[in-house]
């Protein structure tokens, strides 16, 4: 059986690894026709993930329209562009599994409804965790929380072809919950970035990830999530792991706003997706319109925006004192 995953950046790549570590064949679309190349000739992928030396039964293809026939394909594309890769398929899979993580902007929009709009018929499950590419292609102990929309029949099909010794799915059925974890957790690891490249400390960094968890949860519950999906894998698994490590493309992001870099230059020159500043503006929004305090994420915008890192944390440490438990932030 022939697993697919769309996009061969370091995620992508390191989950076709992943699936191939037991001989499984795996067929990797990717964007640029060098790296197809190059994954199919010498087996690694020197542009986004140059540790991996890659399963051979990987076989990579430019073309989308291969993975017409593939029953599974996992869906690692950069959040802003599921909606138009996807509805390239020419026929949908059985199981659509979304493994990127953001809410598709001036819609607001979540990846599961983006993808059932695009590719009608297939099933959909999200899969989310702590995860670091570079160490699930390394084989290194990783648990994942699996949310299944086709619930347990779902699930039972999609256990077997992805679990394996150190890749250990756990079952959910709240999409919502997994979604919305993945997505703001990357706006607080820009805020924990900016902390750490402020020099403000390790009671700081644990202050943010704490508080940002609340706003986690008050936006989740809002829009349906479950609050045990949030404190699980998907929430504050993946909160916790990507807020304290520059192997996080969001921390390393934050981390260079708070030495004084700016937003704009930053964006420029990056090849990999930081996600988080591309989700802030319009979680920000969302908030807004629903009434929800989040002025973490506010924060994180006004730095994105170009405002002062120093001066942003000093009006968030100025704000009027308030219980802890609450929905006023």
């Amino acid at each position: 059986m022939t697993i697919g995953v769309l996009g061969a950046g370091a995620w992508g790549t390191a989950l076709a690894q992943m699936l191939a570590s037991d001989g499984t064949e795996v067929l990797l679309w990717a964007l640029e026709s060098e790296l197809v190349d190059e994954i199919n000739s010498v087996h690694t992928n020197s542009i986004y993930l140059p540790s991996a030396s890659l399963a051979p039964s990987i076989h990579a293809t430019g073309d989308i329209k291969d993975m017409a026939g593939v029953e599974t394909v996992l869906v690692v594309t950069p959040a802003q562009h599921l909606g138009s890769i996807i509805g390239q398929l020419s026929k949908p899979p059985r199981d659509l599994v979304l493994c990127s993580k953001g809410i598709e902007a001036g819609s607001g929009r979540l990846m599961n409804d983006v993808a059932r709009d695009a590719c009608p018929g297939a099933d959909i499950a999200v899969l989310s965790g702590p995860t670091f590419a570079h160490e699930v292609a390394a084989g290194l102990p990783t648990a994942v929380t699996l949310a299944c929309g086709g619930r347990r029949p779902q699930w039972d099909r999609l256990a077997s072809q992805i679990a394996r010794p150190a890749f250990r799915p756990y079952y959910s059925d709240d999409v919502t919950g997994a979604e919305i974890g993945g997505a703001i957790k990357n706006v607080l690891a820009i805020a924990c970035g900016v902390v750490d490249g402020l020099q403000l400390g390790q009671n700081a960094r644990a202050a943010l990830i704490a508080r940002g968890y609340a706003e986690m949860l008050r936006f989740g519950e809002n829009m349906g999530a479950e609050a045990e999906t949030l404190a699980g894998l998907c929430g504050l698994g993946d909160l916790v792991l990507t807020c304290s490590s520059t192997s996080s493309r969001n921390f390393s992001l934050g981390k260079a706003l708070g030495e004084g870099q700016s937003a704009e230059a930053l964006m420029t020159d990056r090849r990999t997706v930081a996600e988080g500043a591309h989700t802030a503006p319009v979680l920000k929004q969302l908030a807004q319109d629903r009434g929800i305090a989040m002025p973490i994420v506010d924060a994180v915008n006004a730095i994105l925006e170009g405002a002062s890192a120093g001066q942003v944390v000093a009006e968030l440490l100025a704000r009027p004192l308030r219980a802890e438990r609450g929905d006023e932030g």
